[in-house]
């Protein structure tokens, strides 16, 4: 599929079959990321257990699924860390888990996170192999599993969940399939405030759908009753979620806003971090990492752009989008960036076609380089700074 329209694509025997090669991959990439993290910190004397459990926000997390909202950190700056800035479906289903199991919340969490992933690689799959073909949608697959910052899909945290939702929404547009479509958003409007995203793709692709059918004469009462079902359960969870939050604080709509200003957080459209990458550039030795930052941005850009020139489907192209606008150009977190595009699979497509080009054995070699190093770096960045 290389036109900008959505499709409706006939059923594809064997769905699990066909994608074995890239989750078996995935997992293998994953599994030897966490089998570095456990000898990295074992050297150092840490548990790679906790670091993937218990640190950062996975304590969040945690605590929400066990205490529920209401827990407040009032920081010397003056800054208000309330929980109410993470979204309820991970800390919902880790409880969900502990209930039925004798895991701790952060290991329901850990759970959730792993399970997810799988789930997340195969979305992956499907909506890549719709766009390139399974041989492109396999390396996508594992592009996605050997990215530097590729272990916080093995952690208790939201990124997995979430990119599992709307891949898997996102098939669901591609497909034709508007209602599920809509209810996969609706999740993951519960899940991060990206879920924006995938709102808007869906949104996108039913309206465009409709204009096109009209055009042609084609479609019928039942189809537009679906398309518009999958449009109106697409913003629920995210609305809902932020409502909630508002009639909470009694700030109503602002009311998250608020909570993400306590963090420090928000949208301005890139002006912070292009003043945070600027100043990199005062002293030689941070102008090497200022550099870096310029080159990686330039990165992601072009990868965007070439999938626009490769006419990938209009959805896919407003789904990463958006994720990608609102990854660089949120307001503070600037090292939480490449986590954050984490989501922002689509942008590994160019790549993917790239490297389903090669022989096999060179594709191999290269993927199980970048496989090393992202499992050396993974280790090393969470027995460090780690994910903030």
């Amino acid at each position: 599929m290389t036109d900008l329209e959505t499709h409706v694509a006939p059923p594809r025997p064997g769905a699990l079959r066909r994608a074995a090669p890239a989750l078996l991959g995935y997992a293998a990439a994953r599994l030897l990321g966490l089998l570095v993290l456990a000898v990295w910190s074992a050297a150092r004397g840490r548990s790679a257990h906790t670091l993937l459990t218990a640190r950062w926000d996975a304590l969040w997390y945690a605590r929400i699924a066990g205490l529920g909202y209401g827990h407040v950190v009032r920081l010397p700056n003056g800054d208000v860390h309330s929980d109410l800035a993470f979204f309820p479906l991970l800390p919902w289903l880790e409880r969900l888990v502990a209930a039925v199991t004798p895991l701790s919340y952060a290991d329901a969490g850990l759970t959730v996170g792993l399970l997810a992933s799988l789930a997340a690689a195969w979305g992956v799959f499907v909506v890549a192999e719709l766009v390139l073909g399974r041989r492109a949608g396999i390396c996508a697959v594992l592009l996605w599993g050997v990215l530097p910052v590729a272990v916080v899909q093995s952690m208790a945290y939201s990124e997995s969940l979430f990119t599992a939702l709307a891949a898997w929404s996102l098939y669901a547009v591609l497909t034709g399939r508007w209602v599920t479509a809509g209810a996969l958003a609706l999740l993951s409007g519960l899940t991060r405030p990206v879920g924006a995203a995938v709102v808007a793709a869906v949104w996108v692709a039913a309206v465009t759908s409709f204009v096109r059918n009209r055009s042609a004469g084609t479609g019928d009462g039942a189809q537009n009753l679906r398309r518009a079902l999958g449009m109106l359960l697409a913003p629920l969870g995210a609305a809902g979620y932020v409502l909630w939050v508002g009639h909470r604080t009694g700030r109503g709509p602002l009311g998250y806003l608020d909570v993400q200003a306590g963090w420090r957080n928000g949208f301005d459209g890139g002006y912070a971090f292009a003043r945070f990458v600027a100043a990199r550039f005062a002293s030689f030795p941070s102008a090497l990492a200022g550099l870096g930052l310029v080159l990686g941005v330039a990165a992601v850009i072009w990868l965007y752009v070439t999938g626009a020139r490769q006419r990938q489907p209009l959805p896919v192209l407003v789904y990463s989008g958006v994720v990608t606008a609102l990854a660089l150009c949120a307001s503070s977190y600037f090292g939480s960036k490449p986590r954050l595009l984490l989501p922002a699979f689509p942008l590994l497509f160019p790549l993917a076609a790239a490297l389903a080009r090669l022989r096999t054995s060179r594709a191999a070699l290269v993927v199980g380089g970048a496989a090393a190093v992202s499992a050396v770096y993974g280790a090393f960045w969470l027995n460090g700074s780690g994910p903030p």
